[in-house]
């Protein structure tokens, strides 16, 4: 991967100025979103809330895990293109160069307010990972890690003044065509996130 393909991404902050009863009181599901785009300190204050690394030592994210296996692994949408989250290196990888928001509105049953977000997260999940030690009760810690993982997510976005909004209602097979995702991983929610309108 080309250096210009990978975008450092600032220190996250680990004190704010909401307190978590505040951001839970005032959350909610924003589908309106303000053409402006989210500074390169929002992404990285949300993806590391998201999926980032709190213990370096031992490797532990912000969001639980069974096993500490991490099946996740979270892409960013943007108007310049699509990215991977290296959660190791606190990162984004480049993906694809192009606006690929109007393809998953498509994808997402006509949900417009997607290309309308500066950012959508999408959270996948590598369930091999977890199914590899937990048989086929792996995929229900799965699918409960993926909802730490957006609600953090969520709050995280109040705590910064912006608005996000979950979604499930996708066509899956689209999702990860558009996203190029590897064959063992699968798109679970889209979270659009910006500045209310």
């Amino acid at each position: 991967m080309k250096t210009q393909d990978i975008i450092s991404l600032p220190r996250p902050k680990t004190k704010g100025t909401m307190s978590l009863e505040e951001s839970i009181s005032r959350r909610r599901s924003i589908r309106s979103f303000a053409p402006k785009e989210l500074s390169l300190d929002e992404i990285s204050q949300i993806l590391w809330a998201t999926q980032g690394i709190t213990d370096k030592m031992q490797g532990f994210r912000a969001a639980p895990s069974a096993g500490a296996l991490y099946p996740l692994e979270i892409y960013v949408v943007k108007s310049d293109g699509v990215f991977h989250y290296n959660v190791e290196e606190h990162s984004l990888e480049k993906i694809r160069s192009n606006d690929v928001r109007e393809e998953i509105v498509r994808a997402a049953w006509g949900q417009s307010f997607i290309q309308q977000a500066p950012v959508s997260i999408v959270i996948c999940a590598v369930r091999t990972r977890t199914i590899s030690r937990y048989g086929s009760r792996g995929n229900r810690y799965v699918d409960i890690e993926v909802g730490h993982a957006a609600e953090n997510l969520h709050l995280q976005a109040v705590a910064l003044g912006l608005a996000s909004v979950p979604i499930g209602a996708f066509t899956d097979s689209e999702v990860k065509r558009i996203l190029t995702l590897p064959r063992d991983t699968e798109p679970i929610y889209i979270i659009p996130v910006g500045h209310t309108k």
